[in-house]
Formats: structure tokens, C-alpha cells, sequence
């Protein structure tokens, strides 16, 4: 993985040291900051962890300016899980949430994505762009065709989020061949306004940066939210055709090719 820039650098994890550092940043952003539990988070060590991290890369950003230790430095996190490393652990993260089935038979390469965070420093300026860009590279070098994954508003009050929640689903739905679902038992109904009702402004303002990045890039969200209170955030899947991307944006994701 190239370096990025000055005294950014984009690495994979190539240690168990790497991947705690990046499990604290994690702990950071959904557990001080969102509030969010699980069962394996370690409140003393201060890492955010789940079974799944040892069968997933784990794609960093650091600042060298920031310390001499790679906890210090590290300031992005991806987390990412091509459907050949997924027969290791034998589900994908979100199927805890969604039903992937309409993209598992399309015959396509897959990576998941998931547990992207920045840490509240570096938010709206130049380290997302760079994360993306590696990501770039990796989807590049491993020939993935479909993106997806969950992303979160922050907090569990579907009224407060209603306008939003509504306005992704009346203008961003997935096509029926991407359309991912909610799982039956947690679907949250997502069209909760009619479109002519909605506030666009308000509403997409308050739709979380990462979502709005991944729409701009011509992402498309699933069908119904999910309600994880032990996160305390409400879900949504972002689902990607790489072939698909807007043109502007293009390069983001196939530099080189």
C-alpha cells in the first residue's frame, strides 16, 4: 500500500499491535463518543473488538506527527472483507442485519465494508479522501465489483430521523438487483414521509458525512433501516456497483487502471 501524503501513510495491518491500534481508534469513535457496547469491547485496554476482526484487513491511515507508536498515529480505519476471505468466518458482518442474498447469486465479486471511523480531528478535511483512495487501490488490485456495507445515523429515535431516513428511500433506493434488505424480525420501514413532505436541506444535512460521500459517489441504501440499540445508532446499507459510479468521481476508485 503506497504512502498517501507527507506525513500521512495508508497501510494494511500486518500485526496484531496494528489491528489493536486500530481497534482503540474504534473504541474512541463508537464506544466514547457514540455509546456504543458489544460484547468483546475491552473498557480497560480500550479496544472495540468483535470475533470478526481476525478474518477481515484491516485498512489504516496514520499521522506520523501524532507520536511515535502506531496507536498514536492512527487516524482512519476500513475494515474489509472480499468474498474469498469470507468462507473463514462464514457470514459477512451484516448479515446480522440485512438479507444479502440478491447479491451473494449475482455472480459478482463482493467486499464488505465496515467500521470506517476518523478520528474526530481529522473529520471534513483531507483523511477520508485518502482512505478512499486506498480503498481505491485495494478494489483495484483485487478486482472487487460490488461495495457494501452498513453506515449509522447516531442515535435510535426513528422520529427524530424520519425526514432523512424517508428522503434515502424515496431517491437513493438500490435497483431491484442490489436491493438488500433488512432482516424481517428488525426491518425498519424507511418511508416514513411523503417525498413532497420532506425538508431536502434539513434532511440531508443531517444524513452522517460517510453516507453522503458514498451517495455522491453513486452509492445506492438498501431496503429499510436497522436499529442496533447496542450501538445506539440506526443502520442503513450502502450498497456500491463499482461499475456504476458517477463519472466525476470516477477516478476515486480506479486510479491506475
Amino acid at each position: 500500500m503506497r504512502a498517501a501524503t507527507d506525513h500521512f501513510t495508508l497501510k494494511l495491518a500486518s500485526s496484531d499491535e496494528d489491528i489493536r491500534a486500530a481497534q482503540h481508534l474504534r473504541y474512541q469513535v463508537f464506544v466514547q463518543e457514540l455509546g456504543g457496547q458489544g460484547d468483546l469491547v475491552d473498557h480497560d485496554a480500550q479496544l472495540e473488538r468483535d470475533v470478526y476482526d481476525p478474518h477481515f484487513d484491516h485498512l489504516m491511515l496514520l499521522d506520523s506527527t501524532r507520536g511515535d507508536t502506531v496507536r498514536d498515529q492512527v487516524v482512519g480505519v476500513y475494515r474489509l472483507l472480499r468474498d474469498d476471505m469470507m468462507p473463514k468466518i462464514g457470514r459477512y458482518y451484516t448479515e446480522g442485519e440485512y438479507d444479502l442474498t440478491v447479491l451473494k447469486n449475482s455472480g459478482r465479486k463482493l467486499m464488505e465494508l465496515g467500521r470506517s471511523c476518523l478520528h474526530t480531528d481529522y473529520r471534513g478535511g483531507a483523511a477520508m479522501y485518502l482512505l478512499w483512495n486506498g480503498l481505491a487501490d485495494y478494489v483495484h488490485e483485487h478486482g472487487v465489483e460490488i461495495l457494501f456495507g452498513t453506515a449509522s445515523f447516531h442515535g435510535t429515535d426513528i422520529g427524530a430521523l424520519k425526514e432523512s431516513l424517508s428522503m434515502l428511500h424515496h431517491r437513493h433506493l438500490a435497483p431491484e438487483n442490489l436491493r438488500v434488505r433488512a432482516v424481517k424480525n428488525h426491518y425498519q420501514n424507511m418511508s416514513l414521509c411523503a417525498e413532497a413532505d420532506i425538508n431536502r436541506v434539513k434532511a440531508m444535512r443531517e444524513v452522517p458525512a460517510l453516507i453522503k460521500g458514498y451517495l455522491r459517489l453513486g452509492g445506492y441504501i438498501g431496503d429499510g433501516a436497522f436499529v442496533d440499540r447496542d450501538f445506539n445508532t440506526t443502520d442503513v446499507c450502502l450498497v456500491m456497483d463499482t461499475e456504476k459510479l458517477n463519472a466525476t468521481q470516477r477516478s476515486i476508485y480506479t486510479r491506475g487502471a
